[in-house]
């Protein structure tokens, strides 16, 4: 195989699936990690020209691992890593929900920290390696909801410039991409969505495309290591006092 390869977790479904799609309709070997959406990813590998889908636990990092090394026996040319799976489940800034905790940091910050240092360690690319993590827009534009969720993805922007400076050669790159609100998620009505994705400077929708084509252009390393390029339509540029999940419904109430 002459394509450079991809792995992307969670790429079975929603943004993951787009980001997929780019990568293939691009001319990269694309290898979809899926979950528990073993259709989808079986169907999404079979309308790509080069694809492959693998089913991992993150909740196990060990196992995220051992797929790690795997890959990077059978993938010559490995050059991108994107961390998109995740979960995202609300508890309170008041009463924190342990086992939402635990399973949130074990998926969202600890499992894409070590793929990471074990792709940075395994994978093989004579053009360089990146790897690309998909962080949140509530790095910059903190609210109280979704308190395990926020910590999660904080923690895991904390590993990016740590990976560029400890882990990553000298042709490799460590990036972060934060989106904004970009697809309906939680409890939203359909209603609420269209209400709640103009919440941001430009009062505009982000699309899932636009994180694609921002993935693909990180792909390239054109910038510096370390950095965090956000993709949300200028929304962690405001202040918001709540998720917009919640904004929205309270400015339909008034």
């Amino acid at each position: 195989m002459n394509r450079p390869a991809v792995l992307i977790t969670g790429a079975a479904k929603r943004i993951g699936a787009e980001i997929a799609r780019a990568f293939g309709n691009a001319g990269w070997h694309v290898v979809i990690h899926y979950g528990s959406s073993a259709e989808e990813a079986e169907a999404l590998s079979s309308e790509l020209p080069s694809a492959e889908a693998i089913h991992c636990d993150l909740a196990d990092s060990d196992a995220g691992v051992a797929l790690i090394k795997r890959l990077s026996q059978q993938l010559g040319d490995w050059r991108v890593l994107v961390n998109s799976a995740a979960i995202f489940r609300n508890d309170d800034v008041t009463a924190l929900d342990s086992q939402t905790y635990d399973r949130v940091m074990r998926i969202n910050a600890k499992a894409p920290a070590r793929l990471a240092q074990a792709f940075l360690e395994y994978a093989r690319s004579d053009a360089g390696r990146r790897v690309i993590n998909v962080t949140d827009q509530k790095l910059e534009n903190p609210n109280p909801d979704f308190f395990s969720y926020t910590m999660s993805k904080h923690a895991l922007s904390a590993t990016i410039p740590m990976l560029a400076q400890g882990a990553a050669g000298p042709d490799d790159r460590v990036y972060g991409l934060a989106p904004g609100a970009i697809l309906a998620s939680h409890d939203q009505t359909e209603e609420e969505t269209e209400r709640s994705h103009v919440m941001n400077l430009l009062e505009r929708k982000t699309g899932a495309s636009e994180i694609a084509d921002a993935m693909l252009f990180l792909a390239e390393g054109h910038l510096a290591s370390g950095q965090t390029l956000f993709i949300d339509s200028g929304q962690h540029l405001l202040n918001q006092p709540r998720d917009v999940i919640y904004l929205a419904r309270e400015d339909r109430a008034e």
